[in-house]
């Protein structure tokens, strides 16, 4: 539907798919060239750019994709946003709860072109098209057929290294909109080799741009990265103080490494207030997050400082991915709640644990939840 020309940026959320520029200031909707926010809103009177104040609907031939999947770039990636988060994540990235859901972005593909592009599930890939490319974590959701890719938009030059997918989509728009075809470029997806892997906690906040792939991700009291590089760390003690920025002879480090293993892992407190943590691996296989992020701002006892290496409490077990951000309830408390109650549907979860009860963007999640066990309704 069309009341007036398109004359904007129509790539700049995405991270600039046709063009477009990354705006770190708040831009109004509606065509206000000068970004001034005291300019009078489009439409504001109920009438559009025409002769008799009505709108109008463009008829328009469906058409195919311009550039077609071949033997170089033999998959079709599809763009779009996630489930907790919006555009580029100026607003909704702030908020931990949600950026918590997804806080990497991924490329979710079929398991068989994964096994046949050479990548595994949880590792790094490269995502490549003729006209750019991205480093992404690879996932297989079970929602994409075969041939097709899903790589999410929100990550820019301001959250991650290499994660803008702007990059890739290709510059063919829609005469009449001017959107791109954000929905089918032909990319490959092929392994993205790295020696080791880490994530960092820190009050203060890392400078990562020299290494090969970084995310960063807000937490309620402290900022998460997950990275990882190539080549050898030689000294894992004084790379971890470099990078949090922290020499204090008086700092209290806490520290353990199996050199054998490629492990090492850092604690740093003062006092009782945890200030920073480093995890490193030769593997992707690192500990859970979210116990440790949900540390700082707390006082430390002598029972959470024992466990702090561990990564979590001694004799708990992980409960996952958070499912619903609204309460925090994870995957694991709710796979418990449905087989030891023996819950048959979302309203049964939610009524024992909340979840699925305020928003409802995770019921889908719930579902699957259910099938997983077998304990889903079919009524």
């Amino acid at each position: 539907m069309s009341g007036q020309r398109t004359t904007g940026d129509a790539g700049a959320e995405s991270g600039g798919a046709a063009g477009g520029r990354e705006r770190s200031s708040a831009v109004l909707c509606g065509g206000c060239r000068d970004n001034r926010l005291d300019s009078e809103r489009l439409f504001g009177d109920g009438r559009f750019q025409h002769a008799d104040g009505r709108a109008r609907f463009v008829a328009t031939r469906p058409r195919m994709p311009q550039h077609a999947t071949d033997a170089e770039y033999p998959l079709a990636l599809n763009t779009g946003r996630v489930r907790d988060q919006w555009h580029t994540m100026t607003r909704t990235g702030r908020a931990a709860k949600l950026a918590g859901h997804t806080p990497e972005c991924f490329v979710d593909l079929h398991p068989q072109d994964a096994l046949l592009a050479g990548v595994r599930e949880g590792e790094l890939a490269r995502v490549r098209s003729a006209w750019g490319a991205l480093v992404a974590r690879v996932r297989h959701s079970g929602g994409i057929a075969r041939g097709g890719v899903f790589v999410p938009i929100h990550w820019n030059g301001q959250t991650a290294s290499d994660a803008r997918v702007g990059a890739l989509v290709n510059p063919v728009v829609d005469p009449i909109s001017g959107e791109p075809e954000f929905k089918h470029t032909p990319v490959t997806v092929e392994p993205f080799p790295v020696d080791w892997h880490a994530f960092i906690l820190t009050r203060r906040g890392a400078d990562l741009d020299a290494l090969t792939y970084w995310t960063r991700v807000q937490e309620t009291e402290c900022v998460r990265y997950e990275a990882a590089g190539r080549g050898r760390i030689r000294d894992r003690a004084d790379w971890a103080r470099q990078l949090v920025d922290e020499h204090d002879p008086r700092a209290d480090w806490l520290e353990y490494e199996d050199a054998s293993e490629g492990i090492y892992r850092a604690v740093l407190l003062s006092g009782d207030q945890l200030q920073a943590v480093v995890f490193i691996s030769s593997r992707p296989d690192l500990p859970p997050r979210t116990w440790l992020a949900a540390q700082f701002g707390k006082t430390i006892d002598a029972r959470t400082r024992a466990a702090l290496l561990a990564g979590q409490p001694l004799g708990q077990r992980d409960d996952g991915p958070v499912v619903c951000s609204c309460f925090g309830v994870g995957a694991g408390t709710i796979k418990q709640a449905i087989i030891k109650r023996r819950l048959c549907s979302v309203q049964e979860v939610t009524a024992c644990l909340k979840a699925g009860g305020n928003c409802g963007s995770c019921i889908p999640e719930i579902r699957k939840l259910l099938d997983s066990t077998g304990q889903r309704s079919t009524a």
